[in-house]
């Protein structure tokens, strides 16, 4: 076991019980933690000595805390015995680089008493910054799979000093594709090693990649707690559903008619995010954005204006928002509809909390019947569906919103001037009460009110997907489903369209690369890329048609094998 110098007597409470060290546990008071949760508790006894283990816990359980508290115990130790080696002591694998960047903060936060070196390492940022952060001296190194191969293969990342790896959200990181990169990282690090795996769920893949590389690893599994009945969340579910070019008009107007106090607006992509809070702000809401291309400084003031009432609207990743609990928030919008029923519901579950009332919104496309049927399963029960606000809709609301406003401002004591104002016009041009106030109210209106719609948003109905026999990932019959080639060119067919990338066979391209980019960059899950052909010199690939433009501005300047490569639409 590893010693700590300050070892807890029998009446130790909170994180002094778990047995950390000193500095760690006053850093940690500083930060405001007092209680461990269940998943730190269990884990970290198990983790200071120096344990194997596998830990199921839901996302925004603390178990980030439960894996980096453990590791800075063994640098703060090292540093009192004067034995810190010269390479880093730490890897934590993460599926994305929001996560990354996430999880490298938390690392600095916790470990600011014992000076602990940490780089994070993901795609979609120059590698040369990379490679002189780490040779300046690092402790912990974050990455993501891809990027962590690419600094294996020019060997600017050494192994050979790491004494504990963690595989953070494992079943995520197999989803989008990295299995090869997480068996070739795992057989490049040193045999004598604490191996520490995280999951929301064990899936066979994890369970293999575990019985591999873990040795006599001990469980830790983390239920869900079952809730009071009185405190369960008071959610209303409604589903909209419109055509993908109509969602930006749909959700304003969904917005214009809820007038929520507070909302998160979750996007699939950081894409989505800026130009949706672009679209938003433009229509007259306080919008803030929320991604992980943005600086901690630029995330922690979107979040305060949000937290201090300056802004009501948050546009968010689902990674960018983790950990987020706002207090005031009222409304919850899905502006993609998750490919996971968990992910819905830990989204809805930020409001209705302790018996209040909450709105979930969802916008669905047509073509995605069978994510809501997944979602209604889980949630266990069906969800309302309802027609995008009509252009009278607005304009009812609107003049609802106005007659309110009078009210309110009949009710202050503020109205001497105009009662003057109201009579004097009255005697003066011959007008009687109800033509001087509904030119007020006119006036009134048309300034507080935002520019009326003037077209009506066509109404979109679910459309059934063709039956085809689904494989292993679900995505159905490729032989049957898949585009086809004409005259020697491909041709796009459906929902898809090809990409060009510049790099093939003479890169060392395989396809599991372009899969792993595409989905951690642009957030499109591996089971959506495809088919993939490597030629000698170029690479095409299939992406949703929707998802083209995203996928071509989150490609723009990312290494893949070490080389920078151009993504373009195939020209015919």
């Amino acid at each position: 076991m590893l010693d700590n110098p300050d070892s807890p007597d029998a009446g130790s409470t909170g994180f002094a019980a778990l047995g950390l060290h000193s500095s760690v546990l006053d850093e940690l008071t500083k930060l405001g933690y007092s209680e461990p949760t269940p998943i730190q508790s269990e884990a970290i006894p198990i983790l200071l000595e120096g344990r194997d283990m596998i830990g199921q816990a839901a996302t925004g359980t603390g178990k980030t805390a439960a894996f980096a508290l453990p590791i800075l115990q063994r640098m703060a130790q090292a540093r009192e015995e004067g034995s810190r080696p010269n390479g880093p002591t730490a890897l934590v694998l993460a599926p994305t680089r929001e996560l990354a960047m996430q999880v490298s903060q938390s690392f600095k936060d916790y470990g600011k008493p014992v000076g602990a070196r940490v780089v994070a390492v993901f795609g979609g940022q120059p590698i040369y910054g990379q490679i002189k952060d780490i040779r300046r001296g690092v402790d912990v190194v974050v990455a993501t799979p891809g990027r962590a191969l690419d600094h294996i293969g020019r060997r600017t990342l050494d192994l050979s000093t790491i004494e504990v790896v963690v595989l953070d959200e494992a079943d995520e990181m197999l989803d989008m594709g990295f299995a090869e990169d997480l068996e070739a990282i795992l057989s490049e690090l040193p045999s004598e090693r604490q191996t520490v795996l995280f999951s929301a769920t064990m899936p066979p893949r994890v369970n293999s990649i575990a019985r591999s590389h873990l040795t006599d690893p001990e469980i830790v599994k983390i239920a869900k707690p079952k809730d009071d009945p009185d405190s369960l969340p008071q959610v209303t579910q409604t589903v909209y559903t419109v055509n993908r070019h109509h969602k930006p008009s749909a959700l304003g107007r969904i917005l214009d008619m809820e007038a929520p106090e507070a909302a998160i607006v979750f996007c699939k992509t950081r894409v989505i995010v800026d130009q949706l809070a672009e679209t938003l702000n433009a229509r007259g809401y306080r919008a803030e954005a929320l991604h992980g291309g943005m600086s901690q400084e630029q995330r922690d003031r979107a979040l305060g204006k949000l937290k201090n009432r300056v802004s009501n609207l948050l546009l968010a990743t689902d990674v960018a928002a983790r950990g987020l609990d706002i207090s005031h928030l009222t409304h919850v919008v899905n502006f993609d509809v998750p490919t996971e029923p968990e992910a819905y519901v830990h989204r809805i579950g930020r409001v209705g909390r302790a018996g209040r009332q909450g709105v979930a919104i969802t916008l669905s496309e047509p073509r995605e019947q069978r994510l809501i049927k997944n979602i209604e399963r889980v949630v266990k029960k069906k969800l309302t569906h309802a027609d995008i606000p009509s252009v009278d809709d607005l304009r009812a609301r609107r003049f609802t919103i106005t007659e309110k406003s009078v009210l309110e401002a009949i009710a202050s004591d503020d109205n001497a001037d105009y009662r003057a104002m109201a009579e004097r016009l009255k005697d003066e041009n011959d007008l009687n009460s109800f033509e001087i106030a509904a030119a007020a109210l006119r006036l009134l209106h048309e300034a507080t009110a935002p520019e009326t719609d003037t077209s009506e948003i066509p109404t979109a109905k679910f459309r059934e997907r063709p039956d085809f026999k689904n494989d292993r990932n679900g995505r159905g019959d490729y032989k049957k489903d898949r585009p086809q080639r004409r005259n020697g060119k491909f041709a796009n067919e459906g929902d898809r369209t090809r990409l060009y990338v510049s790099g093939g066979k003479n890169t060392g391209m395989r396809p599991k690369d372009l899969v792993g980019a595409i989905a951690g960059e642009a957030g499109v899950p591996g089971s959506e890329i495809g088919p993939i052909e490597i030629k000698e010199k170029f690479s095409l690939v299939s992406v949703p048609s929707g998802q083209v433009d995203n996928v071509l501005a989150a490609m723009k300047g990312v290494n893949i094998r070490g080389k920078r490569l151009t993504f373009r639409r195939e020209k015919f």
